[in-house]
């Protein structure tokens, strides 16, 4: 496993805030950088990689959730959590379609912010270890590189996964007919139950049956398992 610490960006237009977050990323030695608007932040991320980006919702210029459909549009998957004093389930399941990975509404505490991060390049460097050793999926028709996050469904329409989408894809598929909860899913992909897990976990699902199943309806690859929660087989089965 690489040993390098995460390079993480923090953009947000609260400076105190920022400054207050890099310094305590620093101390837990990780390597940052900062940006205080949408565009700055934007910026950054184009110009160097990073390992994750913390994003504030509301800011001048661009808003995080603008910040993140254009970089996801662009087949930037870097990891984002964002930041918000909006902490709605509405706004959480927002940033989730934008394509953010995590979303911690502020106030919140220095620790949990910290857990947060540390999750997060845990289990991206731990998914890019899986993906080197195997690194795709071909099923029905439908292929999928979890290394670049690009697929191509069994219609021909080319998709741009997100990066919980692959997680969640490669979760289930390592573990292929095997039925796996939807708190398991939570702890490979997010390490900890963030969101409520029925609606976070069912949303993925859908999104992913409507690009890869060739009914969503009737899904042949990936199971629902009645209150407890997926299974995904490589040949196609029908269940009732």
């Amino acid at each position: 496993m690489n040993s390098t610490p995460c390079k993480v960006l923090v953009v947000d237009d609260e400076v105190h805030l920022a400054l207050g977050i890099t310094e305590n990323l620093e101390a837990e030695g990780y390597r940052t950088g900062i940006a205080h608007d949408g565009q700055k932040g934007l910026d950054a991320i184009r110009r160097e990689e990073w390992d994750l980006v913390v994003l504030d919702v509301m800011m001048p210029e661009k808003d995080g959730l603008t910040v993140c459909s254009e970089l996801r549009a662009e087949g930037n998957n870097v990891p984002i959590l964002f930041l918000t004093a909006r902490g709605s389930l509405d706004d959480r399941v927002r940033g989730l379609e934008a394509g953010g990975d995590d979303y911690l509404a502020k106030p919140f505490s220095l620790r949990e912010l910290l857990l947060r991060v540390a999750a997060i390049c845990r289990r991206q460097r731990g998914y890019l270890e899986r993906t080197r050793r195997d690194g795709s999926l071909n099923f029905d028709e439908n292929e999928i590189d979890f290394l670049t996050y690009k697929a191509i469904s069994w219609s021909g329409i080319s998709h741009e996964l997100t990066h919980k989408e692959a997680m969640i894809l490669k979760t289930l598929s390592e573990r292929e007919n095997e039925i796996v909860s939807r708190e398991e899913i939570l702890e490979a992909v997010w390490g900890y139950e963030v969101f409520p897990s029925t609606r976070t976990i069912d949303n993925f699902i859908v999104r992913l049956r409507k690009r890869f199943e060739r009914d969503p309806e009737e899904p042949r690859h990936l199971h629902t398992v009645r209150g407890v929660g997926y299974r995904f087989t490589l040949q196609a089965e029908k269940i009732r």
